[in-house]
């Protein structure tokens, strides 16, 4: 099977509801995203960022799986599918996709204060003041936030280096180390980018837009990859 690696943003989680904080100026949910996105934030107001997360999760608990998640799903049928995405919402998993490798972290997570590979599924539950792992550190978000290092970001460059189809959807290319992971993708793979707005590549290559929100964009991308790959293996 061809290896199609997808890199995903806040924009195929949109159509389910999930709100992006660069839609509003630097805000997310109304709230500075710095103040409940960063150490800083953390240090400053522990009680604030717990509740902002368990009110994210709340909102995770309704959201479903759009088209665009159930989409990249069925291209398993077909392709040996990784996705690499920047969102720390379940909606890949919870849509059945396989091979899902997390850059930011998960919502349903939580970890240690001081030692990070201590982590706890949660589902949709709070995390409170108080609530400690089992070294006795408070327990917070495992959720890379603003200003923290990207612990999986050279697994996700070997995956990418491996593409024979590469396609980027719902994401800005603003945000680093995510964005540089162009760079690994070999040069005779091919490259798609879908998203309705106009998103400049951080690399010289050739790219393929599909000028469409996540849901249409993704079937259009079915597609073309049925159209182009069937015969090929």
């Amino acid at each position: 099977m061809k290896k199609l690696v997808v890199l995903t943003g806040s924009g195929i989680s949109a159509e389910s509801g999930l709100k992006t904080f660069r839609e509003t100026g630097g805000l997310w949910e109304n709230y500075d995203v710095h103040d409940v996105a960063s150490p800083e934030g953390w240090a400053n107001n522990r009680e604030l960022v717990l509740h902002f997360y368990n009110e994210r999760r709340k909102q995770l608990k309704d959201a479903i799986p759009n088209a665009a998640h159930t989409g990249l799903k069925e291209l398993e049928n077909d392709f040996d599918v990784t996705i690499i995405t920047q969102n720390v919402d379940n909606l890949h998993e919870r849509a059945g996709s396989k091979n899902v490798l997390h850059l930011h972290g998960l919502l349903t997570q939580a970890r240690s204060t001081h030692f990070p590979s201590l982590v706890y599924d949660i589902g949709y539950g709070e995390i409170k003041m108080g609530d400690t792992c089992e070294k006795g550190h408070q327990l917070r978000p495992n959720i890379v936030w603003f200003g923290e290092a990207v612990p999986v970001i050279e697994e996700a460059a070997s995956i990418v280096a491996t593409a024979g189809i590469f396609a980027v959807i719902g994401t800005s290319l603003v945000v680093y180390p995510a964005a540089g992971l162009l760079n690994y993708v070999p040069g005779n793979a091919t490259v798609f980018l879908i998203d309705p707005n106009d998103v400049a590549i951080p690399v010289y290559r050739p790219v393929r837009f599909i000028k469409e929100k996540a849901g249409k964009g993704v079937s259009l991308l079915q597609e073309i990859l049925k159209k182009e790959y069937s015969d090929k293996g």
